[in-house]
């Protein structure tokens, strides 16, 4: 083996060596000062996570997300010092943004759901007033029907009006909870009912049958809107396509927009152009009941 030959390997490891002994390092001062900024953001980005958790009913604690972020954030960086991989960071930014996306994603996911099973929980609920007059009474007797998410915020409610909570102070603590207009909708129905009386199953079940209607009626958006929004995304992702597809096919040949200040002009009004016609087409394409 040449000099050169074995200097290349032994630069390349002594430089993750150092890399990762600097990262090392790095972390044990940041944790260490308590009145630092990393602990204060660390601190609020836990505790932002557990939030998100806690109204999605998951209980994991924030600290293990962020350890196993922070260890894949330090292998992709050592690996790319050791493997020399071009593209670490946009490992590092999935890494970074990923149990963001994800928990939002779920909480998506559940509110959907929820929404889904609105209906089902009022006619249940009207129903289960018929054979008793208690909000209270029949929301526990509704509990033993309703299936998972639904069940699980009507199982707190009643938890929190054991413990003191008013039947309203407990419906409102459910609303915001959810963050869901439909729901918003149907839980203001039993508390406008409640007070104003009447034949409170009787306006319970026609809220069902309008939040059913209204479910319908989005679908029917959503069908009718699909194929413009699959066009947008297209449209809009076109430019990028054929930017990079033109410089690798011809390297250079968008070389002279990054020369001059005439180039960068246009690329700037041709950013604005695009970021504007797709904000546009999202108006265009969004229909709100």
């Amino acid at each position: 083996m040449t000099p050169n030959e074995f200097g290349l390997p032994a630069l390349r490891w002594g430089g993750t060596a150092l890399v990762t002994i600097g990262l090392f390092v790095g972390t044990y001062i940041a944790a260490t000062d308590t009145g630092g900024p990393v602990l204060r953001w660390y601190a609020r980005y836990v505790s932002m996570l557990e939030r998100k958790l806690r109204l999605q009913f998951i209980f994991v604690p924030g600290e293990r997300i962020v350890l196993a972020q922070a260890a894949g954030i330090f292998l992709a960086l050592a690996g790319s010092a050791a493997a020399g991989f071009e593209y670490w960071w946009a490992l590092v930014l999935v890494i970074c943004i990923g149990p963001i996306a994800h928990i939002e994603n779920e909480r998506i996911k559940r509110l959907e759901k929820i929404e889904d099973q609105l209906d089902g929980f009022l006619i249940a609920l009207a129903n289960g007033m018929k054979s008793t007059p208690s909000i209270g009474a029949a929301l526990s007797s509704v509990v033993t029907v309703i299936v998972d998410p639904i069940r699980q915020e009507i199982d707190l409610a009643l938890k929190e009006m054991k413990v003191g909570s008013t039947l309203d102070q407990s419906l409102i603590h459910m609303a915001s909870r959810i963050g869901s207009r439909s729901v918003d909708s149907g839980l203001s129905a039993i508390l406008i009912g409640r007070q104003v009386g009447g034949n409170l199953p009787r306006v319970l079940e026609t809220t069902a049958n309008s939040l059913r209607e209204m479910r319908r009626l989005d679908g029917v958006i959503r069908t009718k809107t699909a194929e413009g929004k699959m066009q947008l995304w297209v449209v809009g992702a076109l430019p990028i396509v054929i930017a990079v597809g033109m410089s690798v096919w011809q390297p250079g040949y968008l070389a002279p927009m990054t020369a001059s200040f005439v180039g960068y002009t246009l690329l700037f009004v041709a950013a604005v152009a695009w970021v504007s016609a797709i904000v546009i087409a999202r108006k265009v394409l969004t229909i709100d009941i």
